[in-house]
């Protein structure tokens, strides 16, 4: 028999988490002295406290891991929980990729404070577009905000566009406003040219206004990774003499299937100061 030091270390665990499993009945010592008390073990229960330690590895509570290990759990219902683990994992890998992305567009940002270059950005005239939109809110205007709730608009505009038999005939142009429930929301607008009749139903059809003036700048790349660019654009703006009045829209003129290949036209519209 191992002591419960000895078996700590064959296990690669600590005695506090093996006196633990045995507080939680999930691995009780094979033996203990009734005199000092002490925990002993054997070799054979290795097995149990390796499928334990792989078992939270893949992150299921100790209830579950008690229930895996003790045969509660039948195969079917052990292969749904490890499916359900799968997904979250999945979902966690995703979140963070996103958050990473929007790192990297900080600290870029960061990185070219106070050397913005300015010889990409023009002023010209945007005329009038007709447009098929759907909208919803997003928590502010922030990129890892704007994009979960961008993208499934477009999803669905697309498909209520195929459903009418409406073909798009032009770029995608997202547009944005401060929403009325005030606290920072943003009201998105998901558009895309079209040549058809105005309407209101299931998607809205509307004829977006021309700007007089607008700074506009490309951006290249994923829009989760616009704000350096969009940051460009307004020092151009305040360095230039110009004032912005709301927030650009976004022209979609490559939209390849890999994100990291978009170009986007930032179109903001301002007036001389």
């Amino acid at each position: 028999m191992f002591t419960i030091g000895d078996f700590a270390r064959h296990g690669r665990v600590s005695v506090r988490m093996l006196r633990h499993y045995d507080a939680t009945g999930l691995l009780r010592p094979a033996h203990v002295d009734p005199a000092s008390g002490y925990r002993y073990y054997t070799a054979a229960q290795l097995a149990r406290l390796n499928r334990i330690i792989a078992l939270k590895d893949l992150g299921f509570t100790l209830q579950q891991v008690q229930d895996i290990v003790d045969e509660k759990v039948a195969a079917e219902e052990l292969r749904g929980m490890l499916r359900l683990r799968q997904a979250e994992l999945e979902t966690a890998m995703a979140v963070a990729r996103a958050r990473l992305v929007q790192v990297e567009a900080r600290l870029q940002a960061i990185e070219s404070e106070g050397h913005m270059p300015t010889n990409d950005v023009v002023i010209k005239s945007v005329p009038t577009v007709r447009v098929a939109e759907l909208t919803a809110t997003a928590a502010s205007y922030q990129p890892e905000d704007i994009s979960p709730v961008i993208a499934p608009l477009y999803d669905e505009l697309f498909r209520c566009l195929g459903s009418a038999g409406i073909t798009p005939t032009g770029p995608g142009v997202a547009y944005y406003e401060d929403a009325p429930e005030g606290g920072g929301r943003i009201r998105v607008h998901a558009a895309v040219q079209v040549s058809a009749p105005l309407q209101d139903g299931a998607f809205r059809i509307l004829d977006l206004p021309p700007l007089v003036q607008a700074a506009t700048i490309v951006h290249r790349g994923s829009m989760d990774t616009v704000l350096p660019t969009a940051q460009t654009l307004a020092h151009w703006t305040d360095a230039n003499g110009y004032r912005a009045n709301g927030y650009p829209r976004e022209v979609n003129l490559e939209c390849p299937e890999n994100r990291d290949h978009w170009v986007t036209e930032l179109q903001a519209p301002v007036t001389q100061t």
